[in-house]
């Protein structure tokens, strides 16, 4: 029921699942740049092409979930959305220069040589920027949890600035690169064949073993600079929600090694989510911990209903375009045709 007491926590909850969707989404697309910049060997060039090929078109299309998150926040909780950009100036702004280098990193690459001849170094660029932009959203993310950024009276309180380079900020930051790189290689095993594959599900294990030694980093700089997180995490009910992620971890390391790629793809989505649900649910009911809440940081309750009443309209025309520009355009890799037989 759409309460005034309910309505600040429904809205929450919907700028949360468009933040899992920009994270299994378009964290793979990052990934994809990770994996560009770090293609080598004698298939380098077949593997950057296998990337481009799955990334574009769509790739930037995943970025609607990142403004989505935008659009929620500022016009839901004002107060939280003016303290961020204060506290987190540097990051947010780098990591929009990042993104807007990457983007035309990318463009240019593809179709810089037609015009210069050669690819002039934009594919170190886009790589580069792959690399960069998930870290400082990492960043960010962990730096509202330690505490670290403080607001008064809607001042942002002076030495709120430095959160976002705490250790415990940073690990988040790490970690949300190595998420966004073993999430482009899982996915990529599903765009290739042959050797090709066998590359990006080397390096998705590889990646797996990484991810869970910064995973366990993380979570110990947590109870040091993060400690009522870390309480939620771990000694808490709501704590169930990141073991089941914590469980799904082995199984889709399991899928890759018996090439089960399709059961791949879906459990370490599964698991991103999962984790990334129980950072939300021990981070409840702050936006910003400890002087913002979802309740003390909304907009009226008139703007709240207001949103929401706009959400079906604004997804009935988002979510059925997006579905057909991924049928149409991923649905002519040569590859799909092998995805039965292999999941």
């Amino acid at each position: 029921m759409l309460t005034a007491e309910t309505l600040p926590e429904i809205v929450g909850l919907v700028a949360m699942a468009a933040l899992l969707a920009y994270t299994v989404l378009g964290g793979a697309d990052f990934g994809g740049g990770i994996w560009d910049l770090l293609a080598r060997g004698p298939r380098a060039a077949e593997q950057r092409a296998v990337i481009a090929q799955a990334m574009g078109p769509v790739w930037e299309a995943n970025h609607v979930w990142l403004i989505f998150v935008i659009v929620i926040l500022f016009t839901a909780y004002p107060p939280a959305f003016a303290a961020l950009n204060v506290a987190l100036f540097w990051p947010l702004h780098l990591l929009l220069v990042g993104i807007v280098l990457r983007g035309a990193a990318f463009v240019f690459r593809a179709h810089g040589h037609e015009a210069a001849g050669a690819p002039l170094g934009w594919g170190r660029i886009f790589g580069a920027a792959s690399a960069i932009t998930p870290v400082l959203l990492g960043a960010c993310l962990g730096a509202v949890s330690t505490g670290r950024i403080r607001v008064r009276h809607g001042v942002v309180l002076p030495g709120s600035e430095w959160a976002w380079l705490s250790a415990f900020a940073l690990a988040t930051g790490l970690l949300t690169l190595a998420i966004c790189a073993y999430l482009a290689a899982v996915y990529l095993t599903l765009e290739t064949e042959g050797e090709v594959r066998e590359d990006f599900r080397r390096r998705a294990l590889a990646m797996w073993v990484l991810g869970g030694v910064i995973s366990i980093g993380t979570l110990l700089l947590a109870a040091v600079e993060a400690p009522r997180l870390w309480q939620g995490l771990m000694l808490t009910r709501r704590g169930v929600v990141v073991l089941l992620g914590i469980l799904l971890a082995p199984a889709s390391a399991l899928a890759l090694w018996q090439r089960r790629f399709g059961w791949a793809r879906a459990l370490a989505a599964a698991q991103v989510c999962m984790l990334l649900a129980g950072w939300a649910l021990a981070q409840w009911p702050y936006i910003v911990y400890p002087d913002l809440t979802l309740h003390g940081a909304a907009a009226p309750a008139a703007t709240l209903r207001a949103l929401l009443a706009t959400l079906p309209v604004g997804l009935a025309l988002l979510i059925p375009s997006l579905v057909l520009l991924f049928v149409v355009f991923k649905g002519r890799n040569p590859a799909a045709r092998a995805r039965g037989r292999d999941g």
